[in-house]
C-alpha cells in the first residue's frame, strides 16, 4: 500500500510539478523627424514618382519637402531628407519548476537601427518633375 501511494505521489508530482514557462515580449518603435511628415519609402518612390508630375502631385505623394532651392537658371530643386530610428526589444525567460528546486534563465536583446532616405527632385520651367534621384542607407 505504501509503495502504491509513493508511486502515485511521484506520478502526480512529475505531472503537476514540472512546468515550463516562456515569456516573450517585443515591440518596435519607429519615428521620423517631425510628426506631420508623410512616410516615404523606396517602394513609394519607385512606384509613384515619375517625370512630368506637377509639384502638387509630388506634394500629395511625398508630402512637403524639407528644402526648396533654385539653381542658377531659376529652376527649383526639392530635397526630402528623412531619418528613422527603429528600436526592438525582446525578452525571453525559461523556468523549470520541480518540487524541491527551481531553475531558471532569461535573456533579452535590444537592437537600434537608423535609416536615412534623401530624395532630390529637379523641376523644369513649367514646375514639373524634370529628374529625380534618391539615396537610402541603413546602419
Amino acid at each position: 500500500m505504501k509503495k502504491v501511494f509513493l508511486t502515485s505521489i511521484l506520478a502526480i508530482t512529475l505531472v503537476l510539478g514540472i512546468s515550463s514557462c516562456t515569456v516573450t515580449s517585443g515591440g518596435s518603435y519607429s519615428a521620423q523627424s517631425g510628426s506631420q511628415e508623410k512616410q516615404i519609402t523606396v517602394g513609394t518612390l519607385q512606384k509613384e514618382l515619375r517625370k512630368g508630375m506637377s509639384g502638387a502631385e509630388v506634394i500629395e505623394t511625398l508630402g512637403s519637402p524639407n528644402i526648396i532651392t533654385r539653381d542658377q537658371n531659376g529652376y527649383e530643386t526639392w530635397v526630402y531628407d528623412r531619418i528613422a530610428t527603429e528600436a526592438r526589444y525582446s525578452e525571453s525567460a525559461n523556468v523549470l519548476f520541480l518540487v524541491l528546486f527551481a531553475q531558471g534563465n532569461s535573456s533579452s536583446t535590444a537592437t537600434v537601427t537608423q535609416k536615412t532616405l534623401t530624395v532630390v527632385i529637379k523641376m523644369n520651367e513649367q514646375g514639373k518633375v524634370d529628374s529625380f534621384a534618391y539615396h537610402a542607407s541603413k546602419f
